[in-house]
């Protein structure tokens, strides 16, 4: 038996988000058309839009030439037969070249839409620690998957399901005018008086595809939430996936494997759940479309056949009448057929909407903190009433006020969990709960090292001049830089391109923070728990290269160690109030550990 599928309320996962209206679709769609690469990506599409509708054309022809091609069998007259054959292959080629050349064009200008939309999102989500947020927020997950896969699907859904219906909206009314002209009228009595039905082949047309298309979209309608929930389960598993990868070595060490392999196996079920969900509502709608599209081979034919039979029309003019009928009843019956790739459209759309709100919202109003961060008028940092929050709005500091000046040295210290790292990413302008004003110091340059250094992937060079670019600073430094931290071990490897978050231990990344500091000499250096991962011994060597390289640093530095004191001049400590919430008080000057 097939597991059951989740609850559509799974804590975990969460439920299926809003539906999109027309004007938010509009929003995600017109920035590409009439951005940076718009005449290039409007030439595309005209050229694709020209090959469809002119593929559209030679369906016309094609239809004329099943009459005569049908006729001159049916009269044994051997040489219409091969003209119709020659212009048959002639048709062919005209279709052939116009089918390569629009699938071609088509995935052009998908690369080229999908690279101009990933560097747009990219954009949004980098600026104003928006990817913080939505880490922060949680309203919004998997990221990494809105921009690589539903990037993707979107575009090439888009035009493949736009262009479709263009060409059925252009093929219907090309045809319609033909199937109008060749069914010629249906006369038949009723109640004592002569019925007359003009046209009646493109009547019969339109109900038989309006038919199939409601009940298309009634059996079909369950497959927008199933697919919305099938990529985010399979993200959510792919996820936990990578960060094992990420944590190998901690995973090896507490012997974790059973553990995890419990949460992958719990979040693949979801996957696998939903995905006997989705399977059998496609199961239910293919027996429907498959039938609907059998029954629509024959159904011209027997609709025609009674003035076939009546020898109102031959055996072309039959073949053209049943050919004319396919297409009309075929643009009329494109939600039929493309309702599994609409209901797969839909979701990713629900899913990109949710993602753009959310990057641009917090791009276009990263004010939208109580906490406001502005350069100050003085050299010094001013803190004015900053109380600090959780994510879900209870108070985690209770109001502080305090101000540093250019050149002091200050200790910050407290239990764990009473927020002085929050303090830490409220000083950098990263942490968006709470309220106050923070003043930076004016035209100085501001430097924070968190407790666990990133490491990007490249060259040693590029991660010891992260962010910078490694050409930033001359080689011969870097090597100084090394060795002054104690890495003079990795001077020779310095243009080596490695995975260095792993190859490097905690403590050498640590080492490696330090030297970037050397690096780039900045005039305020703010510290969270910068050498947890060193001995003591290499802590006092790396805070006195500062201060012998550095001497006009500012320095605040967040910490448990008691010989921290000896590098710094003044203290500070947060301490638990009865209600559970720090409290950041001034302890006086700062002594050596023994002293």
């Amino acid at each position: 038996m097939p597991p059951a599928a989740p609850p559509p309320s799974s804590p975990a996962l969460g439920p299926l988000g809003r539906h999109f209206s027309w004007r938010e679709l509009w929003d995600l769609v017109r920035p590409y058309w009439f951005g940076s690469d718009r005449w290039a990506g409007r030439g595309l599409l005209a050229l694709v839009v020209g090959l469809n509708l002119g593929m559209v054309y030679l369906n016309v022809l094609f239809n004329q030439w099943n009459n005569s091609f049908y006729t001159a069998l049916q009269k044994l007259d051997y040489p219409a037969f091969t003209h119709q054959l020659l212009r048959f292959c002639m048709l062919a080629a005209f279709y052939i070249a116009a089918a390569v050349y629009q699938l071609y064009l088509n995935q052009a200008l998908q690369i080229r839409w999908r690279e101009w939309l990933t560097k747009h999102y990219l954009d949004h989500w980098l600026s104003h620690h928006a990817y913080y947020r939505l880490q922060l927020d949680g309203v919004t997950d998997n990221p990494d998957q809105r921009i690589s896969d539903d990037l993707r699907s979107f575009v090439g859904l888009t035009l493949s399901l736009s262009l479709g219906l263009l060409s059925s909206v252009v093929t219907l009314a090309s045809f319609c005018a033909i199937l109008w002209t060749l069914s010629g009228a249906l006369h038949f009595p009723l109640f004592g008086h002569a019925i007359s039905i003009p046209g009646y082949m493109v009547w019969a047309a339109l109900v038989y595809a309006i038919v199939g298309s409601w009940l298309t979209h009634w059996i079909g309608r369950p497959l927008i939430g199933l697919n919305f929930n099938q990529q985010r389960y399979e993200a959510d598993f792919r996820y936990s996936l990578v960060r094992l990868r990420e944590n190998a070595e901690a995973v090896a060490l507490y012997g974790g494997e059973a553990h995890e392999r419990g949460t992958f196996v719990d979040r693949f079920s979801y996957v696998v759940g939903n995905w006997w969900a989705l399977i059998r509502r496609q199961k239910k709608l293919t027996w429907f479309t498959a039938g609907y599209s059998q029954a629509a081979v024959v159904f011209p034919f027997l609709v025609a056949a009674p003035r076939y039979f009546s020898k109102s029309i031959e055996l072309g003019g039959l073949m053209q009448t049943a050919s004319a009928f396919g297409q009309v009843q075929g643009a009329l019956s494109y939600l039929v057929g493309a309702y599994t790739d609409i209901a797969d459209w839909r979701s990713i759309v629900d899913r990109l909407i949710g993602f753009k709100m959310a990057v641009e919202g917090y791009a276009a109003a990263p004010g939208a903190t109580a906490i406001t961060l502005e350069p100050g008028s003085a050299a010094g940092l001013a803190v004015e009433d900053l109380a600090l929050n959780l994510p879900d709005g209870s108070a985690l500091m209770a109001p502080a006020a305090f101000r540093i000046e250019p050149g002091e040295q200050v200790l910050i210290s407290g239990p764990s969990g009473s927020g002085k790292s929050t303090l830490f990413r409220a000083l950098s302008g990263i942490w968006p709960f709470g309220r106050g004003r923070i003043r930076l110091p004016a035209q100085a340059r501001v430097m924070f090292l968190p407790q666990k250094p990133y490491m990007p992937l490249g060259t040693l060079a590029a991660a010891l001049a992260y962010p910078d670019e490694p050409s930033a600073s001359e080689d011969g430094d870097k090597a100084a830089a090394l060795v002054d931290c104690g890495l003079a071990s990795l001077v020779p490897r310095l243009q080596e391109t490695e995975n260095w978050g792993q190859a490097l231990s905690p403590g050498e990344q640590q080492r490696l923070a330090f030297a970037r500091v050397l690096l780039k000499k900045p005039d305020w250096l703010f510290l969270d728990e910068a050498t947890a991962s060193l001995d003591e011994p290499m802590e006092r060597m790396l805070y006195g290269i500062l201060q012998r390289r550095l001497p006009r640093l500012t320095l605040v530095s967040i910490g448990h160690r008691a010989g921290l004191a000896a590098f710094h001049n003044h203290r500070m400590s947060v301490e638990p109030s009865a209600d559970g919430t720090g409290m950041l008080k001034d302890a006086g000057p700062a002594y050596a550990a023994g002293e």
